[in-house]
C-alpha cells in the first residue's frame, strides 16, 4: 500500500481504494426528484441533449453576425454573446476610456442599431441567446427585447439568459459600475419585469466561472456562487417577489477544470445544496428548487505552450460537464491562451461537444457515475466543505457583507497563490509547462482585431445621433433620471429609451449621476 498523500485541487485527500463504507449518504432519489443530485430532468440527455453554445463576439456587430451564421450552420443550438470592455462597463465606443478597447475582447454594442446588425437574418424566436453581461445587463436585455418587438416576435417565446451577476464582479472580475445596493435594485427590477413580460427568460446566471478563473478551488467555486445566489433570492424576497415564480428563472454558470471526478462531484453537490437552500428560503414548488446550469470549459487551464494539448484538456472538461449533468455547454478553442479563437479552433471546440454527445456513450444514461464509491464519497466531501464556507459567509452577514469586508476576495487570492506555488515547485504537473517541455515553437495563427474598428464605431455613433429625434432622447433620459430616483421599476423606461436610439453610454451615465460609481 502506497503512503503517498494525493489530493484533489480543493485539497480533499484521495484514498487508494474506495468501498461501500465510504458512501455515507445512500442516494436513492432519481433524477428529476428532490434533492436533484442526479439531475434536474428525469431522462436527462435521452430526452434532450444539452444546448451546445459557442461563445462568440468580436469587432463590429456585422463581423460577429457572420460568425453566428457560421456557427448555426455548423450545428450550435444556442448563441452566446461576448461583449467588449467598453460595452461591459457602460461606455460608448467614442468615450475616451474606450480608447484601444473597442471590439477587442468581444463585440461593441452602442445602440439598438448595433443589435439589429448583430442578429441580422436570425429570428430571435428560433434561438436561445446567452449574453455575458453584468453591470449593463439591463440595457443589453432592453436592446434584445426592442429587437424582438421589431421582428414581431412573441415575447412569451423569447428564451435565453443574461449573466446579470454583479456580486461576482465585485469579488472576482471587476466590470462593475454602480455600488452594491443600487446594483441589487436593478437586478431585482429585471426579475420582476421578466416574470411579467418575458416569462421564458433566465434573468440571472449566478456565476462561479469567473470565481474559478480568478483562482478559487472547486469547493470555493460552488460555496461562493451558491452564497451569492442566496443573496439574490433574499433581495428579491425583500422586494415582495414570489420565490416560486422568480426561482424558476434563476440559472447558474460553472467552470469545468481537468480533475474529472472532483468536477463531476462538484456539479452533483451543487444541485443538492441549492435545492436545500431554496427549500429553507421558503420555496414550495420543486421546479424553483432545481439548479439549472451552463458550463464553460476552463479558460485558465489552457496553456500558450504546446497549445494543441488544449484540445485534450477541453475534451476532459467537456466530459466532466456532461457526466455532471449540465444544461448548456461552451467549449473553448485550443488557441484561446494566445488570442480570440480562430474559426478553425471554434469548429474543433464544437466538434468536441458533438463527439461526446454522439460517440462517447456519456449521454446514453442518466448520471452514469452514480453509485461509484469514489464519486459518491467525493460528492459528500465537496458538499460538506462547501457548507463550512457558506456558514462562515452567513456568520459575516451574507455575501454582500463578505465581499464588502474583502473575505471572499482574500480567500480566492490565497487559493490562487497556493495553486501557482504548487506549479512552481512541481507538486502540480501541467503538461508542456513544468514537465514534458519541448523546444518546438508551434506557430499557431492568431486572431487579431484591427484598430480601425474603433473609428468605424465612432462614425456610426455620429451618424445615429444626427438622424434620431434628439429632443425625444433628452426627454426620455430625463424620465429615466426621475424613475431611478423613485422606487419604480426601471425596465420599461430603459426599453423606451433604447427604442428611441438612446445609446448604452447615455443610459449608463444617467444612472451614474443618480447612483454614483463603486470604488
Amino acid at each position: 500500500m502506497s503512503d503517498k498523500k494525493i489530493t484533489t485541487d480543493s485539497g480533499i485527500e484521495i484514498k487508494e481504494t474506495y468501498t461501500s463504507k465510504d458512501d455515507s449518504i445512500k442516494e436513492q432519489s432519481l433524477a428529476g426528484e428532490f434533492p436533484f443530485t442526479r439531475g434536474v430532468q428525469t431522462s436527462m440527455y435521452r430526452g434532450k441533449l444539452w444546448t451546445m453554445r459557442q461563445y462568440a463576439g468580436f469587432s463590429t456587430a456585422e463581423e460577429s453576425n457572420k460568425r453566428y451564421h457560421y456557427l448555426l450552420n455548423q450545428g450550435v443550438s444556442g448563441l452566446s454573446v461576448a461583449f467588449d470592455l467598453p460595452t461591459q462597463i457602460g461606455y460608448d465606443s467614442n468615450h475616451p476610456l474606450a480608447d484601444g478597447e473597442v471590439g477587442k475582447v468581444g463585440v461593441a454594442i452602442d445602440s439598438l442599431e448595433d443589435m439589429e446588425k448583430l442578429f441580422e437574418g436570425i429570428k430571435l424566436e428560433d434561438v436561445s441567446t446567452s449574453m455575458t453581461i453584468n453591470a449593463t445587463g439591463f440595457i443589453l436585455l432592453a436592446f434584445y427585447v426592442a429587437l424582438a418587438k421589431k421582428q414581431g416576435a412573441d415575447l412569451n417565446k423569447i428564451s435565453g439568459t443574461i449573466q446579470n451577476d454583479i456580486l461576482k464582479e465585485y469579488a472576482a472580475r471587476g466590470t462593475y459600475i454602480y455600488p452594491p445596493k443600487p446594483s441589487m435594485r436593478i437586478i431585482t427590477d429585471i426579475f420582476e419585469w421578466c416574470s411579467q413580460s418575458l416569462p421564458k427568460w433566465n434573468t440571472i446566471s449566478i456565476s462561479g466561472y469567473h470565481i474559478r478563473e480568478a483562482g478559487s478551488t472547486a469547493v470555493q467555486e460552488i460555496a461562493f456562487t451558491l452564497s451569492n445566489g442566496k443573496a439574490y433570492v433574499k433581495a428579491a424576497l425583500e422586494k415582495g417577489l414570489d420565490i416560486n415564480v422568480f426561482g424558476k428563472r434563476l440559472s447558474f454558470f460553472f467552470n469545468a477544470h481537468n480533475n474529472l471526478f472532483e468536477e463531476v462531484a462538484k456539479f452533483r453537490a451543487a444541485r443538492r445544496m441549492w435545492s436545500t437552500i431554496m427549500k429553507d428560503l421558503g420555496t414550495t414548488d420543486e421546479k424553483a428548487m432545481m439548479l439549472r446550469f451552463h458550463t464553460q470549459t476552463g479558460g485558465s487551464t489552457l496553456t500558450a505552450q504546446q497549445p494543441m494539448n488544449n484540445i485534450s484538456r477541453v475534451t476532459i472538461q467537456t466530459l466532466a460537464a456532461v457526466l455532471g449533468g449540465t444544461q448548456s455547454l461552451h467549449t473553448n478553442g485550443y488557441d484561446e491562451a494566445l488570442s480570440l479563437p480562430t474559426e478553425e479552433a471554434a469548429k474543433i471546440a464544437l466538434r468536441t461537444q458533438q463527439i461526446v454527445a454522439y460517440e462517447s456513450g456519456a449521454a446514453d444514461t442518466v448520471d452514469p457515475l452514480a453509485g461509484s464509491y469514489f464519486v459518491e464519497s467525493l460528492t459528500n466531501e465537496v458538499e460538506s466543505k462547501a457548507w463550512e464556507i457558506i456558514d462562515q459567509i452567513d456568520a459575516l452577514g451574507g455575501s454582500v457583507a463578505a465581499i464588502e469586508s474583502g473575505f471572499i476576495q482574500d480567500e480566492i487570492a490565497n487559493s490562487a497563490y497556493a495553486y501557482q506555488q504548487n506549479i512552481e515547485n512541481n507538486s502540480k504537473i501541467i503538461v508542456g509547462v513544468n514537465k514534458f517541455i519541448t523546444n518546438d515553437n508551434e506557430k499557431i495563427p492568431g486572431f487579431k482585431i484591427d484598430d480601425s474598428i474603433q473609428k468605424m464605431q465612432c462614425d456610426k455613433l455620429t451618424t445615429l445621433k444626427s438622424k434620431r429625434d434628439n429632443e425625444k432622447v433628452k426627454n426620455i433620459l430625463s424620465e429615466l433620471n426621475t424613475v431611478a430616483l423613485s422606487k419604480e421599476n426601471i425596465m420599461p423606461v430603459v426599453i423606451e429609451a433604447v427604442e428611441n436610439y438612446c445609446t448604452l453610454g447615455e443610459i449608463a451615465d444617467v444612472l451614474r449621476s443618480v447612483f454614483g460609481e463603486h470604488k
